[in-house]
């Protein structure tokens, strides 16, 4: 295992940190080198023969209603390294797996009558938004909804899952992912993000204890886990320092700011954190950092432009970097990428991850990982 060292103790950068090497037809795992001592040249996860990582985003959402044990079942069987669930919390304390906390785009709840007057308003980061809540629900009751496709205009296919599929708990992710494990035999990696964390604690159901709690029973907050944990905040990142022995990784909007630190009053911005002294105060409590994909390569007039210093910033800093989000379809690639007008019609994604993965990252969030195995530099 490589191992990185961040105010006094080290962390194992997981699955990011093995080569895997095919010997007389067998599947073997060799440990990379401890880059303990020294700066970024030293990382196995950045050498050349390294490769990057592929973590299907949300699963592989964009063949299956995202945020179900099937889409992150195909991500795995598709070659992802790691997998990706959003954690949000019920009134009963119990993590599940939505990528956001109002329930209603993600699942057929608005169809329940039974659960018609729980539809209410709240404030999300700062905006008012109405629907159906998860901290309103407890698991039992969660247990009787089923999942939907959240893009149905761009991903009609997926539409024929609807109503298949329970929300997983967190622990039923960490299940599956020991399962694939065995059955792939190779380590599927898990890569939870703590979704408005602000919000729930201003709701009182707070996610990080539960968090830390159920990778221990899972045995799995240890130095070389297969794990990262993730957030758009800063303050529960540094919190949750103290107690994770796995990489932590800080993401960025493209725009805005955390939103703890607008509601603590600070200026500071997703820019500032992404500036060099940013990064520097992200190295003492984070492994890596998971920025919007244009903070690496922007597009300049429809096309990619060229890289930004982002990379290498973050590098210089010690820390690895894991953009988002890579779709195929047209909606979500820059103008002159696209095929035809349908922006529901697959464009050249493979253009856009050759870009990305010339600029040095580590590793990216896609939502069709076989596109990105695919286009991944070999091993």
């Amino acid at each position: 295992m490589w191992l990185c060292s961040h105010h006094g103790h080290l962390r194992g950068l997981a699955v990011a940190t093995l080569s895997v090497v095919a010997v007389a037809g067998l599947l073997t795992v060799a440990p990379g080198a401890s880059a303990a001592s020294g700066g970024p040249t030293s990382d196995p996860a950045r050498r050349p023969d390294a490769g990057s990582l592929v973590i299907g985003h949300r699963g592989a959402s964009g063949y299956r209603p995202e945020h179900t044990l099937a889409s992150y079942a195909l991500a795995a069987r598709m070659g992802a390294d790691y997998i990706e669930p959003d954690l949000v919390i019920t009134f009963d304390g119990v993590l599940v797996a939505r990528h956001e906390p109002e329930i209603s785009e993600t699942t057929d709840v608005a169809g329940r009558p039974e659960f018609a007057n729980r539809r209410a308003t709240k404030n999300l980061d700062g905006v008012p938004v109405t629907g159906w809540w998860v901290e309103d629900f407890t698991l039992a009751e969660l247990r009787t909804l089923r999942a939907k496709e959240r893009i149905p205009q761009l991903r009609q296919e997926n539409t024929i899952y609807d109503g298949r599929f329970e929300i997983p708990t967190f622990d039923e992710v960490l299940d599956l992912r020991k399962r694939l494990s065995r059955e792939l035999a190779r380590e599927i990696g898990v890569y939870p993000e703590s979704k408005h964390p602000t919000f729930f604690q201003l709701q009182g159901t707070a996610l990080d204890r539960p968090l830390v709690d159920a990778l221990e029973r899972a045995k799995l907050n240890r130095r070389g886990a297969p794990m990262f944990v993730q957030s758009f905040e800063v303050t529960n990142l540094k919190a949750l320092n103290k107690d994770l022995r796995v990489p932590i990784v800080q993401l960025f909007g493209d725009v805005g700011a955390p939103f703890d630190l607008v509601t603590a009053g600070d200026p500071r911005t997703y820019d500032d954190l992404a500036a060099p002294a940013g990064l520097a105060e992200i190295a003492t409590y984070a492994d890596g950092i998971g920025p919007n994909k244009g903070r690496v390569i922007p597009v300049v007039d429809g096309a990619l432009g060229a890289p930004t210093s982002l990379v290498a910033d973050a590098h210089a800093t010690d820390l690895v970097v894991h953009p988002y989000t890579f779709r195929n379809e047209n909606n979500f690639l820059p103008t002159a990428l696209r095929n035809g007008t349908n922006p529901a019609d697959h464009g050249n994604a493979f253009a856009e991850y050759a870009a990305i993965f010339a600029a040095g990252v580590d590793g990216l969030f896609s939502d069709n990982p076989d596109t990105a195995v695919r286009a991944r530099p070999t091993r």
